[in-house]
């Protein structure tokens, strides 16, 4: 029986990447809300909340890249040359952000707000950067004989920009519905608030790249607005139009859990629409999965790894998902 393993790793990949997206998304959106509560006491409540959690959530984005360079080393090493400097700077920016989160509770009162201060510009930094390279990855990668043929700024573009806003409004989202979720009180009254401007700034963003890409891309224009994939595709923005009507409902109804969730599914339609984009290219706008496929040897014998990981790691971030479950109070403390 024949074993489709570039699709097969391609899957284990871009799970690995959403599940980043969406659970290290609402911690990172954690940071990027500080600015709007100015209060500590609230603060040390937004931070509780992402205590227990927020550094088993990078673990996917270890596994994503680690599957990227056993499953398709030319991809890796085509994607790490064009965004070495964005990348370099995501990870600076995380590690300032983890260094900000352990020190801030620690630190002496009149310390405590350069920790403050170097939570918000890491997350804001780690966010933003992940959003520029989505963008010039989809604008495309030079590349001549299997090697990246750009310039170290070729990453910096009005798109790539846009995108590393967008992200940052989209990560926002999942951290203030989190906040939601977690918290009660006049915290999360604010929270109710912000959440409806946030999300109508998504959907502002979700509606600009869906009409940009196509614009510079004109194998995406024809993958979305050709027959007969129009018809096959349009379920996607008729779900995003409903899931946002929901989100929107649940937040005037003061709903707990169900905006969290709603958020979670407009990213996830957003990463899914972006997907249908490229597909079945790893490298764009056309080096495909298959071409940048490691031996079939190397995939199976990673395959063994990942099919013994990757449950250990589900199994290991619902358990502390389930054991840290339920409201956070001011009253609870994190050592």
């Amino acid at each position: 029986m024949h074993i489709d393993l570039p699709l097969i790793w391609a899957i284990i990949i871009l799970f690995g990447i959403m599940m980043y997206v969406m659970m290290d998304g609402f911690d990172l959106g954690i940071g990027i809300l500080y600015p709007f509560f100015n209060i500590k006491e609230d603060r040390d409540v937004m931070m509780n909340t992402i205590a227990p959690v927020w550094d088993g959530n990078e673990t996917w984005l270890v596994l994503g890249g680690a599957g990227l360079l056993a499953a398709f080393p030319l991809a890796y090493s085509v994607i790490l040359s064009a965004f070495y400097l964005p990348v370099i700077s995501m990870l600076l920016a995380l590690i300032l952000r983890g260094v900000a989160f352990e020190f801030r509770f620690k630190a002496l009162e009149h310390e405590r707000h350069f920790w403050d201060k170097s939570f918000i510009v890491g997350s804001f930094a780690a966010t933003f950067f992940q959003g520029v390279i989505l963008g010039a990855y989809l604008q495309g990668i030079k590349v001549v004989d299997n090697q990246f043929a750009g310039g170290q700024l070729d990453w910096i573009t009005p798109f790539s920009i846009f995108t590393g806003l967008g992200l940052l409004v989209t990560y926002s989202l999942l951290g203030v519905t989190w906040i939601i979720m977690k918290t009660s009180g006049e915290l999360q009254a604010k929270s109710y608030y912000l959440a409806r401007i946030l999300a109508f700034l998504l959907l502002a963003f979700i509606l600009a790249v869906s009409v940009w890409t196509p614009l510079f891309n004109q194998a995406i224009a024809e993958r979305w607005f050709t027959m007969p994939n129009m018809l096959w595709l349009s379920p996607i923005p008729l779900l995003v139009a409903c899931i946002f009507y929901k989100l929107q409902k649940a937040l005037t109804e003061k709903a707990h859990v169900s905006p969290f969730i709603y958020a979670l599914l407009l990213v996830f339609l957003g990463y899914l629409g972006l997907g249908i984009s490229i597909w079945p290219n790893i490298i764009p706008p056309d080096i495909s999965l298959y071409m940048a496929s490691s031996p079939p040897q190397s995939q199976s014998f990673a395959l063994v790894g990942a099919v013994i990981i990757i449950p250990l790691i589900l199994l290991y971030t619902a358990w502390s998902y389930y054991v840290f479950r339920g409201k956070v109070s001011a009253d609870d403390h994190y050592h």
